[in-house]
């Protein structure tokens, strides 16, 4: 004690050291607190906390809850075997038609696997007179030679369905029952080799097609597709009567006909599988076939289209504008035709209708009838040639063509890919149109109330901004109210009347000056009451002209504007082209008479100076107006990200476009704009 006296600091130290070692926490023991499914550790030694065991989770006191292995973890006991929760824990079970080479309930990676049981072990599985044929988890039947089964070639083992004697086999001098066994077997052989075809393109398989060289696989894909038409076309020669016959394997399904001389060239042939439909038109023919009997083959692959990818294919070259927007992918089965004996059938056209894959918006996305287009070589790619498009909807489209071949339907994505830029090209729009609407609103009064500035031309150009700020205005709180299809006609219709009053008023500037370069003497209350007719009239009649013809294209499902649909947009793009055209020949002539003037003679100064500002301010305005309307059309005709943006950048900036034109680089409203802000104190300086 007399040394702690000594030293009052290491008194203190001690103090604080001994309090820690009395913490009353490092004895607390929380374990009675831990839940049922949670175990108590000590951390270090010292603390204790509680942990939930394996297969639970949560805090370790309130609650500790199973976790589902089974659907937490995708797959988690492989192929062939299903996944079975249990409380904390699960266990895997093989699938019906396998078998564990370990234990019957087994985790994953604990070494056990399920194997395929061969059902065919068994002898007498298919019953007498039977073949038992082994598939992956199952196994299917078929009747030894000489006998067959009322269920078909392929059975599985029930009540009616063993194989019997055929009596076929007997026949001998008589014709119809030979006739009968040959169709029979010419139909088991097709059936093969159908079932043949299918098993090689079956979803199941496309992992493995996907390992192979694109190239490689085009090719292994065409040889398949020829060799199944050829193979089927060399069978059907064995039917020389009238003959129906169909096998549907799944992935593939073939429908045969047969016809004999004196039908062949008479009537279309059309079938309908699986929702598809097809039909082959002959031409008009009145001679007699005597060259033997006809037979039609149809043969559709519901899933190969996976395996035929159609972006780099030099036979979709007009269709690449939507491949440098999107994918072109194959949005529906892959359907043949092919006939025995052309010379007695001869084709006129195809028309087929195909279900798409995947549905698609009619309006947005774009479809192309396509055909598998390839050379001896077996080297092929996807083509238009010869087809066009009839129809199409949301489900399906429908084709002519005017050859044989596998034909299928080409869908792009582009439309998609312009869909995920939308919002940007959204908030591009409206920020632009309120700078636009602004700067309109800054043009107009300019033109209204500087006095010393009045004239005929600022008349023009006072209309046209009004006529765009109409429009923009229009555009900006009306163009996605498609809820009201009235309404949004509506908004459609004064939308195309006040852009086209624009293009009138653009008109009307070309023409005054034309006017005033040639010398033209007129009364200016005459002109202007022609040039308000022209510029509000004649867009008038073109509207109404429209509604009448085409009233149902005023606004679409998506858009309050005018449709592309029967091409309805060209009632507004056909006069503000010509308009266009008719300003460019003025604004030619006026340039020619300018210049020739000016270099032959020498012209009051101040006269030729005026005119070239007015010509420099009309150009101007042309090109606005001009290089926006045509990166519009462009956009209508290619539909790609690039044109969206262009299109959208010139439209939304116009406003501020003509303010910089038509105001701040015109030398006389610099001097008004100097003389209205001259007084204001924060704007003086500004303007020295």
């Amino acid at each position: 004690m007399e040394f702690f006296h000594r030293s009052p600091m290491k008194l203190l130290l001690f103090a604080a050291w001994f309090s820690s070692v009395l913490d009353p926490c490092i004895f607390e023991d929380i374990c009675h607190l831990c839940h049922q499914n949670a175990s108590c550790t000590r951390n270090n030694g010292t603390k204790s906390a509680c942990f939930c065991k394996q297969g639970f989770t949560g805090d370790g006191i309130n609650n500790c809850q199973d976790d589902n292995e089974c659907e937490n973890v995708t797959g988690i006991c492989g192929p062939n075997a299903t996944c079975n929760n249990t409380i904390g824990h699960y266990y895997c079970t093989c699938l019906s038609g396998f078998t564990s080479n370990g234990k019957q309930k087994f985790q994953t990676n604990d070494g056990t696997n399920c194997k395929d049981i061969d059902e065919c072990m068994d002898a007498g599985r298919c019953g007498p007179f039977s073949k038992c044929h082994n598939t992956n988890g199952s196994f299917i039947c078929s009747c030894m030679r000489g006998y067959t089964s009322p269920a078909g070639i392929w059975f599985t083992p029930k009540n009616g369905t063993d194989c019997r004697e055929n009596p076929k086999k007997h026949c001998h001098l008589d014709h119809r029952c030979i006739d009968n066994a040959v169709s029979k077997t010419l139909e088991r052989v097709s059936g093969n080799l159908v079932f043949s075809v299918n098993n090689l393109v079956e979803k199941d398989e496309k992992v493995e097609w996907d390992k192979i060289n694109e190239d490689l696989r085009k090719y292994y894909v065409t040889t398949l597709l020829h060799t199944a038409e050829r193979e089927t076309l060399v069978l059907s020669a064995g039917y020389t009567h009238t003959t129906q016959m169909q096998v549907d394997a799944g992935e593939v399904e073939m429908k045969l006909y047969t016809f004999e001389p004196h039908q062949a060239h008479k009537q279309p042939v059309s079938t309908n599988i699986q929702g598809n439909y097809i039909s082959l038109n002959p031409k008009n023919s009145k001679e007699k076939n005597t060259n033997g009997s006809t037979s039609i083959v149809f043969l559709i692959y519901n899933n190969i289209g996976d395996l035929l990818k159609p972006a780099d294919d030099p036979g979709v070259v007009d269709y690449s504008r939507y491949a440098a927007a999107g994918e072109i992918t194959v949005n529906s089965p892959v359907i043949a035709a092919a006939i025995s004996n052309p010379e007695t059938f001869a084709l006129n056209n195809v028309t087929f209708t195909l279900k798409h894959t995947q549905e698609i918006d009619a309006a947005l996305d774009e479809t192309k009838c396509a055909f598998w287009e390839y050379s001896q070589s077996m080297m092929g790619h996807w083509s238009l040639d010869g087809c066009t498009r009839i129809h199409v909807n949301a489900t399906h489209t429908s084709c002519s063509c005017n050859h044989l071949t596998h034909f299928a339907i080409l869908m792009s994505s582009a439309q998609a890919n312009l869909l995920a830029h939308y919002n940007v090209l959204t908030r591009i729009t409206q920020l632009g149109m309120v700078i636009s609407i602004i700067c309109l609103s800054m043009c107009i009064f300019t033109f209204w109330f500087f006095r010393d500035i009045q004239n005929t031309r600022t008349t023009i150009h006072k209309n046209l901004c009004c006529s765009l700020f109409m429009a923009q205005f229009i555009f900006l709180i009306g163009i996605n109210k498609i809820a009201h299809k009235w309404f949004c006609s509506l908004i459609a219709g004064l939308l195309h009347y006040f852009f086209l009053a624009a293009f009138a008023w653009m008109c009307i500037e070309g023409i005054h000056l034309y006017l005033i370069v040639v010398g033209v003497i007129y009364n200016k209350g005459f002109l202007h009451r022609n040039f308000y007719l022209f510029g509000y009239g004649s867009p008038a009649v073109v509207v109404a002209i429209s509604a009448t013809l085409g009233h149902k294209y005023y606004g679409t499902s998506t858009v309050c504007w005018l449709s592309t649909e029967n091409n309805f947009i060209w009632s507004f793009i056909g006069p503000a082209c010509l308009i266009i055209i008719v300003n460019l020949l003025a604004f030619a002539v006026i340039i020619f008479k300018v210049f020739r003037h000016t270099s032959v003679k020498k012209p009051e100064i101040s006269h030729y100076e005026n005119i070239r500002s007015c010509a420099r301010g009309a150009i101007a305005l042309l090109f606005v107006l001009g290089v926006t309307w045509t990166l519009g059309v462009i956009h209508i005709l290619y539909e790609t990200t690039l044109t969206a943006y262009l299109f959208t950048f010139a439209n939304v900036f116009q406003g501020m476009f003509i303010f910089i034109f038509l105001c701040v680089l015109s030398r006389r409203i610099q001097e008004e704009y100097y003389r209205l802000f001259k007084n204001v104190p924060c704007c003086f300086e500004c303007l020295q």
